[in-house]
Order: C-alpha cells, then sequence, then structure tokens
C-alpha cells in the first residue's frame, strides 16, 4: 500500500525554469527510498514541498490516503503530522535544551503533559546514546550528536513517514558513520523514509528504491541494483562513477 503518493509535481522559483518538473513516485509503507542526483537537481525542493515548508505550483501530494491541500489549514496541519523531516542542518533550537528540543513540539503540537513528552524524549535519547545529554544546549555537541537530537525530534511526533534532507552534508567521515547507523536501524524496524543523499554505498545498501533526478525530472527509478548496475543509463552512471573508488 503506497503512503506517500506524489503526482506531476511541479515547483519553480523564477523564470528560469522548473526545479521540480512533472514529478511522480510513490512510497509504500515499511519501504526505504532514497534520492540521488546532482546538486540543484531539485532534490530538497521535493522534501520541502512534501513536508509544507514550501508550496508546488501544480501537481498532487497524497499522504496516507489524504490530498494535501494547504488551502484547507486543519486538514494540511492534521496531514502534516504524519511526516518528519531531519534537516542536513540539524535545526536546532540553540536557546533550548536537548530535553526541551525534542518535547516542545510534543507539549505544543500533540497536546502530550510535560511528563509524557519527557517520557517520550528520555526513550529515545537512550535510543540514540545521549542518555546523559538531556541538560546539555547544542553549543555543547558534536555535529554527530546534534544530528542524533535532530532524528530523537522527529521521531517523538511518531510520524508516519521520515524525510531526511542531506543528514551527512554538515558532518565529517566519522560522525557520518554514527548517523547512518541510526538510519540503518531505522531501516531495520520498517520505518518508512525518503532520504535525500550523496552517500552511494549507503544508499544502495538502505533502499528498497532508488529515485536518480536531475534537471527536476526523475530519469531513473527502481531497485538499486537496476539503478547502480544500468550501464544503458550513461547520465546516471556519469554520476556514480564520481563517487566510486
Amino acid at each position: 500500500m503506497a503512503i506517500l503518493e506524489v503526482r506531476d509535481l511541479r515547483k519553480s522559483f523564477d523564470t528560469s525554469g522548473h526545479v521540480l518538473d512533472g514529478v511522480t513516485f510513490d512510497v509504500s509503507e515499511g519501504e526505504v527510498v532514497s534520492v540521488i542526483g546532482p546538486s540543484g537537481s531539485g532534490k530538497s525542493t521535493l522534501l520541502r514541498c512534501i513536508t509544507q515548508l514550501e508550496t508546488p505550483d501544480s501537481g498532487e501530494i497524497f499522504i496516507d490516503g489524504n490530498l494535501l491541500d494547504r488551502a484547507d489549514k486543519k486538514k494540511a496541519r492534521e496531514i502534516g503530522l504524519n511526516v518528519g523531516l531531519v534537516f542536513q542542518n540539524f535545526n536546532l533550537f540553540p536557546h533550548f535544551s536537548v530535553m526541551r528540543n525534542i518535547t516542545e513540539a510534543q507539549i505544543a503540537v500533540l497536546g502530550r503533559s510535560k511528563a509524557e513528552a519527557e517520557k517520550k524524549a528520555e526513550a529515545l535519547l537512550v535510543r540514540m546514546g545521549l542518555e546523559s545529554k538531556a541538560g546539555s544546549y547544542p553549543c555543547e555537541l558534536s555535529g554527530g550528536q546534534q544530528q542524533r537530537v535532530g532524528i530523537a525530534r522527529a521521531l517523538a511526533m511518531e510520524p508516519k513517514i521520515l524525510f531526511f534532507d542531506e543528514p551527512t552534508s554538515a558532518l565529517d567521515p566519522e560522525l557520518t558513520g554514527e548517523i547512518l547507523e541510526v538510519i540503518r536501524e531505522l531501516a531495520k524496524e520498517k520505518m518508512t523514509m525518503v532520504i535525500v543523499t550523496h552517500e552511494m554505498d549507503f544508499a544502495r545498501e538502505v533502499s528498497d528504491k532508488i529515485l536518480f533526478m536531475d534537471g527536476g525530472h526523475i530519469v531513473a527509478s527502481g531497485s538499486p541494483e537496476e539503478v547502480f548496475d544500468n550501464t544503458e543509463n550513461e547520465r546516471v552512471q556519469r554520476f556514480i562513477s564520481r563517487f566510486r573508488r
């Protein structure tokens, strides 16, 4: 069953052309989909449209069978609770402790009590190996720790789909490994995820489906084997070859 359906999505920011130009794809429940492609191909804009941070010019987005209609603000907000987004630059509140970063939206948006929100946050911090950092502030954490807090914050909202926008791009190689391992564990638990990434080996390992974007289009899609091993698609192979050692 498709938990996410994107139909003919289009988005432009100026007269130079579409950043998204007729993007269509589905994501099934429990599926891990990696979106790869060159910078400027529309990957991050795609995620931002699905998560309501940008408004598409046209097209349809269905989340868990419900049409996302931003004109109906109440319904859009309800549908939006089904998605979580982990940003590449963490986007933590610098003046909030780790605990408050994870509990704030739970209380304000989900209406949980402070005790309920903190219980949820504590369990997630243990899961992320950060149980000793509840009272710390983002500036006191490494990049990898900040990103794990970002993942915990997203999971605390119990989304049906978790989106990652290049979650390791701001991290050095050692810290990148920490975050990729967290995502691997989520994949084993059948968390539905859409991951924009430049980590080709990781995308091949963890994904059920690969989408290759270029110029606002999905130019190749399929299983990792179908995309990575298809020597007939020269554009895809040129891109992938840049990451092969």
